[in-house]
């Protein structure tokens, strides 16, 4: 069966649950249960294969643990599970089954939802979707190989977060603008970081990176921290199924308060932490250490979580940040200041401005902020004006088309390897330190892009239609006042029109 296939037949099964609850509970539900079909899965392949070569080991946990295979005992076991599908004691059965897990791998103790047996589910659409993952191999070798499972998850996270729209989306960071961060920064080898985790996409991403570039995946440490305590979860199980060690902490915790990494210098940080921030503690934070270049306001935490990031690089480190467009020109309470420090200090290395609609949870425009502590090219910033790429899926939604992709980041590698790079008028354009000071130390590519031949004055086209219509609106408005005054003039004359 095809996996696209899989995926929107499951969705589908999934989707039936909402009539017992929201998105946000059958999230849990639903993935829950893909997990436990993985672990499962991957421990039955290891016991037949371990059966074959001597019965006496196939309960032996220490052979699956050498391997990291998850020990998975008789009564969580999926062959168990399917087969009471059909009873009404499915949801106990599931519960009992995820706490031991649970009880058998400290790693997971405290991550698995273990709520299967509340009376609101609808145990016969549990053993449905439970019938499809029995007809389907998730965790063997093959599965794996192609990473159907993984594929799945990822299916399933995006279509939760576009189903519960603000506010249910912060866990979850659009694969396109991962996957451009990644290109560009390119992770091959040593301590990744994320500070704002969210589901762990930039950790899948990195490794995919390193796979697909014939690397090794434990050339690469992952380290991150999520604060809301459902999401962090969410990664544990994420990065679980995919096979990926990482050190997520011992649980849920804001970064800027408990700092669950204090020592790490990072070789890469990937990072797409809440945009505009206003409520992140800052007076608690005054006199913090990592606030290098000067104190973030306590009304918006963008240029707290740059400096958190920065302070988190070794000497070698580099940086992909996704941030608000207003990062790059604020001059409120003190912001100007700390970004003409950091451009100072020689630390940003590129900009890239991407379209609006990216995200599920808010349609503004956003960038990419690419900081570098050992740059190639001293004294010089390569910008990028991306916001007239991307594809409309749908009327609030755009994604980046791997053609966008590869434009993007094709254009800055070649910068960086010197390999016959040219600035593009209305794309991209490498300016100096002094260029930036004359333009006030403002980083929006459109500044130094230029205008595109395509385009007459570099405005997007939704926001020149709104401009447009509202004038029109106003001279609309402004002929019937004219009208109704010049009616008024004739009639006290005698003129009746």
């Amino acid at each position: 069966m095809a996996v696209i296939g899989f995926e929107e037949k499951l969705w589908a099964a999934a989707d039936k649950l909402r009539n017992n609850m929201d998105s946000g509970e059958y999230k849990h539900v639903v993935l829950g249960l893909v997990f436990l079909k993985y672990v499962s899965d991957s421990f039955n392949e290891k016991w037949q294969e371990l059966m074959e070569l001597d019965p006496d080991f196939a309960e032996d946990r220490d052979a699956y643990m050498a391997e990291g295979v998850f020990w998975v005992p008789e009564n969580a076991r999926w062959a168990y599970i399917a087969q009471h599908a059909k009873t009404s004691e499915i949801g106990k059965i599931v519960d009992n089954g995820l706490d031991a897990i649970e009880k058998e791998n400290i790693s997971l103790k405290g991550v698995l939802p273990k709520s299967y047996s509340r009376p609101e589910l609808d145990k016969r659409i549990l053993g449905e979707i439970i019938d499809l993952f029995t007809n389907m191999n998730v965790g063997g070798s093959e599965a794996k190989e192609k990473d159907i499972l993984g594929r799945v998850y990822e299916y399933f996270l995006g279509k939760f977060a576009a189903n519960e729209g603000k506010g249910g989306g912060e866990f979850y960071t659009p694969k396109s603008i991962v996957k451009l961060m990644v290109e560009i920064i390119q992770p091959y080898k040593g301590y990744v970081y994320d500070p704002a985790c969210g589901s762990g996409g930039m950790f899948v991403q990195s490794l995919n990176f390193v796979q697909e570039h014939s690397g090794n995946k434990f050339d690469i440490s992952v380290y991150g921290q999520e604060s809301n305590p459902t999401t962090w979860k969410l990664a544990k199980m994420n990065l679980a199924i995919r096979g990926i060690e990482s050190n997520l902490g011992l649980k849920n915790a804001d970064t800027f308060h408990v700092d669950l990494h204090k020592t790490l210098k990072a070789d890469y940080v990937l990072a797409n932490p809440p945009f505009n921030d206003s409520d992140w503690g800052q007076p608690n934070l005054i006199d913090d250490s990592r606030w290098k270049f000067g104190i973030p306001p306590a009304g918006n935490a963008n240029y707290a979580w740059l400096q958190h990031i920065i302070d988190k690089l070794g000497q070698n480190g580099k940086t992909a940040i996704v941030l608000a467009n207003g990062s790059l020109s604020t001059n409120t309470s003190g912001e100007g200041e700390i970004r003409k420090k950091i451009i100072s200090a020689d630390l940003v290395e590129s900009v890239v401005a991407l379209p609006d609609k990216l995200f599920y949870t808010t349609g503004i425009s956003v960038c990419i902020w690419i900081i570098n502590r050992n740059k190639k090219h001293k004294g010089q910033t390569m910008f990028l004006d991306g916001r007239n790429l991307g594809t409309l899926v749908n009327r609030r939604l755009r994604e980046l088309t791997n053609e966008d992709i590869r434009k993007i980041a094709d254009t800055y590698i070649k910068w960086q390897n010197e390999d016959n790079y040219a600035d593009i008028l209305g794309f991209c354009k490498v300016a100096s330190t002094e260029e930036i000071l004359l333009n006030d130390y403002i980083l929006t590519p459109g500044r130094y892009v230029g205008i595109g031949e395509s385009e007459e004055d570099g405005e997007l086209f939704e926001e020149k239609m709104t401009r447009l219509t509202t004038t029109l609106s106003a001279q609309f408005n402004q002929s019937r006042e004219l009208e109704e005054e010049i009616r008024k003039r004739l009639e006290e004359i005698g003129y009746v029109i």
